[in-house]
């Protein structure tokens, strides 16, 4: 396989970077789904196993896509797949500028999820075109903080554009949607137009050899790991202004700023835990993080006061941070000569994001009360706590 020099690497200027880097923000779209998912109910009077449809749906997409994506990649190269990605993303950010009927957004859902898929699989490879080794994980990781940003603005975007109905012309709460369509095109028209010299590509893996994999039982317990990580994230996202609403009375729109708390946290822990990582033991300081998840867990089953709620949702947003760069760098330093196929298989544990919210769903349905919600995302946690100690101790 060819490979660029270090030194090509490291003339990779920031006119490369920033472009990625907006990338990385459009990435942080997808987390939108949470904050419309609960402004769909309202509007449509759906029950909480009906309007957690659409964060599954969206998720749904990378047990299908994820592995073909790397395919695409060998015939059309990273950057062009990027771009491909970007495109789904914003004509899935169009379609509810016409409106928020159930098929509309069960249509632009679905293709915001492919679209994420395929950026999820494409944009992190195309950065290791740019940076030299060294300095990848520190590249990535930074590009996960800018992904956060996207993903806290998302409530206070919505909550705005539903409070005020001067300059959102008629959008209300979706006014979400153009913002987040006119940087998507920036994003577009700025890679497109960024020069970069890719690696050629590896063989592809195939979703036969990627399935193969899950009968080793550490790659098993490393793929159920993502799909928790995934599940309680899209889970808390959807189901933390709904406990506001349910416990304290609030509205929809200032219930949302809950969705926003777990988004900063998480964004603060993505900062902080690059550095922290350099420092600690992964193993010790994974064991932190669930401790802090199962910890907000409890508050939510029991708190009913704002100021506990919100930390019960901090507590889990910056536990949540570090789960998949741990679990995913397990898996990969476990096998040396089939990371493409292991990469493939975790990006498809991102499933985990359709089965948690739509076992959510059900199980409020059924105690009437978004205790069950949690109690969900509480298992999620406990398989965590017992994956800790399968951590390589290195």
């Amino acid at each position: 396989m060819a490979t660029k020099t270090l030194n090509t690497v490291q003339r990779s200027s920031m006119a490369q970077i920033i472009p990625v880097m907006f990338c990385f923000f459009a990435m942080g779209f997808v987390d939108l789904v949470g904050t419309a998912s609960n402004y769909v109910q309202k509007d449509l009077g759906l029950s909480d196993s009906q309007a957690n449809l659409f964060p599954s749906l969206v998720f749904f997409w990378f047990l299908i896509f994820s592995v073909p994506t790397g395919l695409l990649m060998n015939k059309i190269g990273r950057k062009r797949t990027v771009i491909v990605s970007l495109v789904l993303t914003l004509v899935s950010l169009v379609i509810p500028m016409f409106g928020d009927s159930f098929t509309l957004m069960l249509i632009a859902f679905s293709l915001l999820g492919i679209g994420n898929a395929l950026m999820q699989t494409s944009l992190n490879p195309l950065v290791s075109n740019l940076i030299a080794p060294s300095r990848l994980a520190s590249t990535l990781t930074f590009g996960q903080f800018v992904k956060a940003i996207a993903s806290f603005l998302a409530p206070i975007l919505a909550a705005w554009g539903a409070t005020t109905s001067m300059m959102t012309f008629g959008f209300g709460w979706r006014v979400l949607f153009p913002i987040y369509a006119v940087v998507c095109l920036f994003s577009i028209s700025i890679l497109g137009a960024t020069p970069i010299e890719e690696e050629r590509p590896d063989k592809a893996s195939s979703i036969v050899s990627c399935f193969k994999l899950l009968g080793r039982p550490f790659i098993l317990l490393c793929f159920i790991g993502i799909m928790c990580h995934v599940g309680i994230d899209v889970g808390t996202n959807t189901t933390a202004p709904k406990l506001l609403m349910e416990r304290l009375g609030m509205t929809l729109e200032a219930a949302g700023f809950a969705t926003s708390v777990y988004f900063i946290f998480r964004t603060i822990g993505c900062f902080t835990g690059s550095i922290i990582l350099s420092k600690m033991k992964a193993r010790t300081f994974f064991l932190i993080s669930v401790a802090m998840m199962l910890a907000g867990m409890c508050l939510l089953f029991v708190a009913d006061t704002l100021t506990m709620l919100y930390v019960g949702i901090g507590l889990i947003g910056y536990g949540n941070s570090n789960i998949f760069s741990i679990v995913f760098a397990q898996a990969l330093n476990y096998t040396a000569d089939e990371k493409n196929e292991v990469s493939g298989l975790m990006i498809m544990g991102l499933f985990g994001g359709t089965i948690f919210p739509l076992a959510m769903g059900y199980a409020s349905d059924v105690m009437g009360a978004q205790a069950g919600a949690v109690a969900v995302m509480t298992i999620g946690v406990l398989y965590l706590v017992m994956y800790t100690f399968k951590i390589s101790k290195n």
